[in-house]
């Protein structure tokens, strides 16, 4: 009996494995042969998912948004307390762990990539300042918030906080620790809190 082939699962494959040549040799460094190698398949059957390269980069760029969107969404979910769902909320996008690590390093490198490819078509957004946004409009929902706050303004310092621990995560690993990223986020969410939760 022939043997059935999940189309989706190898393109999935594929994908990660281009995130792992990325990782270990740069986004320059990510040519099709390479990648296929890592795959484990031919150069042939690769293009078999992927005719172009410039498909393979779309398509891997929107699976690690995909993945940081399910891990929210299944957060999102949970009966947490208001204040600590904020906080591993937001931690989601700031490598904490390998996986997080990984997926941050393999997004900046398509940024940088794509900043110089304005013929790309389906790039997916980023949209972390909307996803900060969001966060500290539940807090507020929730009743959590100061009163007066310009909301606007909060959101752009809790985005900067955000971004700028994940950017000097990848660049000083060894100086900034998991642990004080989170300490970090939660300070500064608690600062902006009417009875400063402890």
């Amino acid at each position: 009996m022939p043997k059935i082939v999940d189309h989706e699962e190898q393109r999935k494959r594929i994908a990660e494995a281009m995130w792992r040549v990325i990782l270990r040799d740069g986004m320059e460094g990510a040519t099709v042969r390479k990648i296929a190698a890592e795959a484990g398949m031919s150069v042939g059957a690769l293009r078999h998912y992927f005719r172009q390269q410039d498909d393979l980069l779309v398509y891997a760029m929107r699976l690690v948004n995909e993945r940081v969107e399910q891990r929210i969404l299944r957060l999102a979910r949970t009966n947490l307390p208001p204040l600590e769902k904020a906080v591993r909320l937001l931690l989601e996008v700031v490598p904490v762990d390998g996986e997080r690590r990984a997926e941050m390093d393999v997004w900046f490198s398509f940024m940088e990539h794509v900043r110089h490819r304005p013929d790309l078509e389906g790039i997916p957004e980023n949209r972390l300042h909307l996803f900060v946004s969001q966060v500290l409009a539940y807090l507020q929902h929730e009743g959590l918030l100061e009163e007066g706050l310009d909301l606007a303004l909060e959101a752009e310092r809790m985005y900067a906080i955000v971004d700028g621990l994940a950017v000097h995560a990848l660049l000083e690993p060894e100086r900034l620790r998991p642990e004080t990223m989170e300490e970090v986020v939660r300070t500064s969410l608690r600062r902006i809190c009417r009875n400063r939760p402890q």
